[in-house]
């Protein structure tokens, strides 16, 4: 089982920046594609960004599309969120998973098998 440790969260302006790391051990993250989701009290969590094993392929929700930017670092086991333009209504906890397959990026929190603890970002307007 891998461990996913998120880090990078924090409180930022509307319009402002952050970058999300999420370093992994117990495996060669290579063989992973990697998902970043999002979750605020009482609600679902929300898919935010997904990469593939290679890193040639990704996928954004509809909210952050333009603005947020998912990329990875295979030879250093760790995966990332660019956020940019950052709004009020980005401010959740998000969350890193992992899920060993190569040829498909997962899109839905139940098809991911690893999860990080989660860092919170809170956007101030």
């Amino acid at each position: 089982q891998l461990q996913l440790v998120e880090t990078g969260g924090g409180l930022v302006q509307a319009g402002g920046s952050l970058r999300l790391s999420c370093a992994v051990g117990g495996g060669m993250i290579k063989l992973y594609s990697m998902g970043w989701f999002r979750q605020v009290p009482g609600e679902e969590r929300e898919f935010v960004a997904a990469i593939s094993a290679g890193g040639g392929r990704f996928y954004y929700g509809e909210s952050v599309k333009g603005r947020f930017t998912v990329s990875r670092d295979n030879a250093k086991n760790v995966a990332f969120l660019q956020m940019d333009s950052l709004k009020p209504e980005d401010t959740a906890v998000y969350y890193c998973a992992a899920k060993s397959v190569l040829a498909d990026v997962p899109r839905t929190s139940k098809e991911y098998d690893d999860w990080g603890q989660g860092t919170q970002v809170t956007v101030s307007s």
